[in-house]
């Protein structure tokens, strides 16, 4: 077994330890198909999801446990073989094949604006990382009515699948990989 697949094979075991936890005060809603309170979002992040196209060999993994009465939504983001320098990543409001305005940060290296304070280092040239998404967190996107703040209406689109995750490197500025999350 190769050592990136064993990576992979951890990260997805430790994946899904974390949401198990989290999921478990759901009171069982999920079984009885009513709305939750928790649910999980999720998405394989690769150039050919950017649009346009990246030709890369990087690849990425993201998941998210939405919590929309604690208002949080608490992260996880994987990525390794980035042919660029990697220079910011987020999570954007737009369906599939369509390019849409930053909805939260994940981290950045780039200087402060236009990243929001306090946004965390992206590990260089990959690595994990965590966070936590509060209201505060939320910059919009105010160009697709998405006010500053609004939590339940990025929870929406989160769960209605509308966002992907992405991450922007110096050879492919506008993005190097993306996934659709769903």
């Amino acid at each position: 077994m190769t050592r990136r697949l064993k990576s992979w094979m951890t990260v997805g075991i430790a994946a899904a330890m974390f949401v198990s936890s989290l999921m478990a005060g759901d009171g069982g809603d999920r079984e009885r198909g009513r709305d939750r309170t928790k649910f999980l979002v999720r998405a394989e992040l690769a150039g050919k999801q950017e649009v346009p196209i990246v030709s890369t060999g990087a690849s990425g993994y993201f998941m998210a446990v939405v919590d929309t009465v604690a208002h949080t939504i608490h992260y996880t983001l994987r990525y390794d073989g980035l042919e660029g320098s990697v220079q910011q990543a987020h999570v954007h409001i737009a369906q599939r094949n369509v390019n849409g305005g930053i909805s939260f940060w994940l981290c950045s290296n780039l200087a402060s604006p236009p990243t929001p304070a306090g946004t965390q280092a992206c590990p260089t040239p990959g690595g994990t990382i965590t966070g936590t998404v509060t209201p505060e967190s939320v910059v919009g996107p105010t160009g697709q009515g998405i006010p500053v703040a609004a939590f339940a209406e990025v929870a929406d689109a989160l769960n209605d699948g509308l966002a992907y995750a992405n991450i922007h490197s110096t050879v492919a500025p506008g993005g190097e990989i993306r996934g659709q999350l769903h």
